[in-house]
Formats: structure tokens, sequence, C-alpha cells
């Protein structure tokens, strides 16, 4: 003889609920400690710099006895020659390293994307100049810019041709300061470069040969759209440092002569410690972190619109094989 149904007792629905919201909750209890320290570690040191950005403060002062200046840093830096002429060299800085930095990295990953010998010592030697520190760096270059026992300007005179003034000259300071970052640089494109090269589908670019494409065309249509994520993260990387950069041009030029190589880190630097006004320098800061922000917020832009114009490509092509 079957008996009926266990019996069961009803669910308070309050309790259900609370243990609903508990469960809900319980995620963002184990995120509350890693939240809290990002918010001490990085938005109160933001949040700090830019109130000091509208104060007219000098380091003999506390930041409360400061006056308050309001927009007068910013609208003072807009008219301010010398820091647009360090906001060009920034520019034009961070535009030659990077592209020539993603030109050659990427260039030599595809040159070397094959079975060689010795290729891990090879790799190796590659990332040797990103393992130097930058004031090792700088006074690497320094020496070797020097004007009279500088290696480069021996060479030159042993070839009888004229001592090239590296670092004298406004017309040569900011090439060979350009030249040094593309020196220590360069490697980390090519690395990561290559490990995008070796993680693409092999089963495309065999299709591609079977298909008789050439070397260049799958290069052009096959390779380097595959790797476009990982190289424009690899290019967003290298110009959010090539802003920051400050100490192998602090060794090299300090910023001269002239201006000509003062970039916008290095602007800031001596506004604080020459000049001794951390308002403006702290504006300037918020100044270069906008334009760091807005690059970043393109860059990612360009990845999403390139993502959803192949995405649809694939569509259309899956359409028309199955039709």
């Amino acid at each position: 003889m079957r008996g009926g149904p266990a019996h069961t007792l009803p669910k308070d629905p309050l309790m259900a609920t609370a243990r609903r919201r508990a469960n809900r909750l319980t995620p963002y209890l184990f995120v509350a400690p890693a939240l809290l320290v990002l918010a001490v570690g990085l938005l109160y040191p933001i949040g700090y710099m830019v109130w000091a950005s509208f104060l007219d403060w000098s380091p003999s002062q506390r930041i409360g006895e400061a006056e308050f200046v309001g927009m007068r840093n910013y609208v003072g830096l807009l008219g301010d020659a010398s820091f647009q002429e360090s906001v060009r060299v920034t520019l034009v800085f961070a535009a030659a390293v990077v592209s020539i930095e993603m030109v050659l990295g990427v260039g030599l990953a595809l040159l070397l994307d094959r079975q060689i010998r010795g290729m891990s010592l090879l790799r190796t030697v590659f990332i040797l100049p990103m393992m130097i520190a930058p004031i090792v760096v700088g006074l690497i270059w320094r020496y070797m810019y020097h004007p009279s026992v500088g290696v480069f300007n021996r060479t030159l005179e042993s070839w009888g041709l004229e001592p090239i003034p590296w670092l004298s000259s406004p017309d040569w300071a900011l090439a060979s300061v350009i030249i040094a970052d593309v020196w220590q640089w360069t490697p980390f494109v090519f690395i990561l470069s290559l490990a995008a090269l070796q993680s693409l589908p092999r089963s495309a670019l065999e299709a591609a040969r079977v298909d008789g494409a050439s070397e260049w065309q799958q290069v052009w249509h096959i390779k380097l759209p595959l790797m476009l994520p990982v190289l424009i993260v690899t290019a967003l990387l290298r110009l959010i440092d090539a802003f920051k950069v400050l100490e192998v041009i602090l060794v090299m030029t300090n910023g001269g002569p002239g201006l000509s190589t003062e970039i916008v880190s290095l602007r800031i630097q001596r506004t604080v410690a020459e000049f001794r006004q951390l308002g403006t320098g702290a504006a300037m800061s918020i100044y270069l972190l906008l334009i760091v922000l807005v690059l970043t917020v393109a860059m990612f832009l360009f990845g999403k619109w390139r993502e959803g114009r192949d995405a649809r490509v694939r569509a259309r092509a899956a359409e028309a094989e199955a039709a």
C-alpha cells in the first residue's frame, strides 16, 4: 500500500526573500575589500590631485592653507606657450615612437615566425633592452651620442663624415631621443606580436595556402586582421607609456636644448620641483590624464568598430554560403 505525498511545511516567504537578497549581496561582499583598496590607493590620490589643481599651492604651505583660485591654473596653461610646446613635443614623440615600434615589432615577428634554430636564445636577446633601467638606458645613449668620444660620431669621422650634434642641436635632439626609445621598447611589440602570430588558427592559414594565396596575401588578409585585437592593445600600452616617459629624456637632454625635447611629464616635474607651483603642476597632470584618456577611448572604440565590421562580414559570408 502506497502512502500519500509527503507532508512539507510551507516555506516562510520572508525567509525566502531574505535568503535571495543575501545571495545577491554575497558577491559584492567578496569584492568590497578590493574596491576599498582601489578607492584608497587610486581614487583618493586622483581626487587629491584634482582638488590641488584648483589651488595656488606652494611646497611651503599645507594644502588647507593654499588659496582657492578656481579654474585659473587651467586657463593660464591654455595661454602658456611653454606648456603648449611641451604638448606638441609630447604628441610628436608619442606618435613617432609608437608608429616606428609597431612597424618594426610586427615586421620582426612576421619575419621570425618560423622554426629557426636558436629562436629561444634570440627572443631572450631581444627582450634585454626592456630589462634595463630607464636611467641606465639614458646614460648609455647619452655617452653613445657624445660629440667627441661617442661611438656614433667616431664612426662618422672614420668614414670621413662630419660629426652630428645629436643632443646639442634642436634639429637632432628629439630624433635622438626617439631612437633610444625605439631601441628599448621595440622588443615589447615584437614579443606580443610573435605570441599573437603563434596563436593564430593554423586551419585558416592552411586553407589560404591551398587556395593559392601568396605569402603577402596571407599576411595582409589573414594574419594582420586576426592579430588586430592584440595589436590595438599593444599600441595602446605603448602610447600610454610614451606619454609618461621621463627618466630617459631627463638623463639624456633634461628637456633641451631649449624646449625641443621637453615633454609634458618633464614639464610637470620642472614646474613642481624648480618653479614650486604645485597647483599648476596638478593642472598639467589633469590635462595629460585627459589626453591619454581620450586616446584610450578612441582606440577602444576603433577596436569595437573593427570587431563589429568583421562580424558583419562573417555573417554575410555565412548567408551567402547558405544560399
